[in-house]
């Protein structure tokens, strides 16, 4: 609810601060004393479009600010959040130029924004101000919350999006089916080449040092030659030698006794020289020059250069992309059997969707029956006596070929029509002329509404247009109760509206050097009492209108 309101500089309001109470508030005044320009200033601020016309003469900027404290904040999204004290703040300025500026919180935002967040905080019920009349989903909003049916109906959402979810899903699934075909042509092409190839893991390496080998293959075989002769094949190789040298100190070992540990250090190393040798030789005989060889480690080495560019950096990258694209084609071969499972639980989801539905539009239809006799006797007491109203339910036929069909609040929607006078068709609200019929409908929706929501800013203007006697007393005690749940601000001509609130403020105009300046004042109780009889008698008071106007205040003070 409103906490706080200041305008400056809009129309004929220079500075103007309200500082609002919950409960029931009236407005009051003369003729043209500026109460629709308070109206105004809330749909500025609200995001209603803004012109410099708008900007008092000689002014240079006009602004409208408001303090909102928000009861529940859960009923806010999350980026619309009041502050710790649970309070909403609100700017609207309007420069001379044209240029429009919104603030929330302190902080500068889009106009929407501030759009959205006055649909949650504040609704004006005057002419042409009925949101609520223009947006059919608030008809199904208010005929469910009656109802109802809150948990049913979150039943269908939930069961909606899971639907829309696995058509999605099918979309997704019968797209790639249509791909599948040359999909699986272009995997099997990649999985054969791989494997023809039958490459391992460091064979490129072990490849390119056999190359080098085979490169310097004469130069490599000359020093093996040299080697295996001089170590092992020559007359005067180094195992020839050390054999003489063996048997030498054999013979010495005789009378020398501490050379036989020499003897056998000399034959463990001929051992070793005759390894070398068949090592030596063993290279020569693997390595020795081969065109042929080198020609296909050549082609091998190119085989797996072409892989490396299509596949990976490395062996191990390309053995890596072939076990993805194994598993890949497993997945396709078996999406046809994936895609006969989603079709059945689709079918399924859907049977539960149109059950829920059904339900829910049962339950729906009963208690719209109730609701239009309820109104019709409501709108009687409100000086529509001969008013008819229906809700009429236009159905929204789901259907799996579109998902777009497959709605949230079930498969139809509902438009409140009226006719307000014998003989007339019944025909939308939205499309009724006079503001105070508008708003009297707005409150006997309100009054009979079960909404879960509470403390709004109500704001009724031209309510009390064409009424008066008992229908305006009952107009009264409706805005009484109303204001138990909501905070409810009423502009009235009527004393028996104006006798019933709990706060009061009477709004006038002034003309002081040539300029015009509307002023808002609360009222003590002996000037609410004078503003009360001069609502009765009009500007000559007089002491019988003063009495009524008393009897009126002690009538109301009595009441809950």
């Amino acid at each position: 609810m409103i906490r706080y309101l200041r305008i400056r500089n809009l129309a004929t309001i220079e500075e103007l601060e309200l500082e609002l109470e919950s409960g029931f508030t009236i407005l009051t005044g003369e003729t043209g004393a500026g109460k629709s320009i308070i109206i105004d200033a809330l749909k500025l601020l609200l995001g209603e479009k803004a012109t410099p016309e708008l900007i008092r003469t000689g002014k240079e900027e006009a602004s409208v600010e408001a303090v909102f404290e928000v009861s529940d904040a859960r009923e806010l999204p999350e980026d619309l959040a009041p502050d710790e004290g649970g309070h909403l703040f609100i700017q609207r300025t309007i420069s001379a130029q044209g240029l429009s500026k919104s603030y929330l919180n302190g902080l500068l935002v889009p106009l929407k924004k501030i759009r959205e967040a006055g649909g949650f905080l504040l609704d004006i019920y005057g002419q042409n101000d009925h949101v609520f009349l223009l947006d059919l989903s608030s008809h199904l909003k208010f005929l469910d919350e009656f109802a109802e049916v809150a948990e049913l109906r979150e039943k269908v959402k939930q069961t909606a999006v899971r639907l829309r979810s696995l058509l999605r899903e099918k979309e997704e699934l019968m797209t790639r089916q249509r791909e599948r075909a040359q999909r699986l042509d272009f995997i099997n092409f990649q999985i054969k080449e791989i494997e023809q190839a039958e490459l391992r893991a460091g064979e490129d390496e072990e490849l390119l040092q056999e190359r080098s080998i085979l490169k310097n293959a004469e130069k490599i075989a000359l020093l093996l030659n040299q080697a295996i002769d001089i170590s092992y094949e020559n007359e005067f190789s180094l195992v020839a030698g050390l054999k003489r040298v063996e048997n030498a100190i054999f013979e010495l070992s005789r009378f020398f006794p501490e050379l036989e540990t020499c003897h056998h250090q000399l034959a463990d190393f001929e051992v070793f020289l005759k390894e070398l040798a068949s090592s030596l030789i063993d290279l020569r005989e693997k390595y020795s020059p081969s065109p042929e060889r080198l020609e296909e480690i050549e082609q091998r080495l190119n085989l797996i250069e072409k892989l490396k560019r299509k596949y990976g950096t490395t062996i191990e990258d390309i053995l890596t992309h072939y076990e993805n694209i194994k598993k890949e084609k497993e997945e396709l071969e078996r999406s046809e059997e994936k895609l006969s499972g989603l079709e059945t639980e689709i079918k399924s989801v859907f049977d539960e969707y149109l059950h829920l539905c059904q339900q829910l539009s049962q339950r729906r239809q009963e208690k719209a029956r109730e609701l239009e006799e309820l109104l019709v006797k409501e709108l009687a007491r409100l000086a529509m006596p001969r008013a008819s109203f229906r809700i009429e339910f236009r159905p929204l036929r789901p259907t799996l070929e579109d998902p777009a069909t497959i709605r949230d609040q079930g498969m139809e929607e509902v438009e409140f029509l009226l006719s307000a006078n014998p003989g007339e068709d019944l025909r939308p609200l939205r499309r009724i002329a006079s503001g105070g019929e508008l708003s009297r409908i707005m409150l006997a929706l309100k009054s009979i509404g079960r909404e879960e929501e509470r403390g709004r800013t109500l704001i009724f203007d031209e309510i009390d247009s064409g009424i008066g006697g008992k229908t305006a007393d009952f107009v009264a005690r409706k805005l009484q109760q109303l204001a138990r749940r909501h905070q409810v601000i009423c502009i009235t001509h009527l004393p028996q509206i104006a006798s019933a609130a709990s706060h009061h403020f009477r709004i006038e105009k002034k003309i002081e050097k040539d300029r015009t300046y509307t002023q808002v004042k609360k009222l003590p109780p002996k000037e609410r009492t004078e503003e009360i009889a001069r609502l009765i008698a009009g500007a000559r008071i007089t002491e019988a209108s003063l009495r009524m106007a008393r009897e009126l205040l002690e009538q109301n003070a009595g009441r809950d």
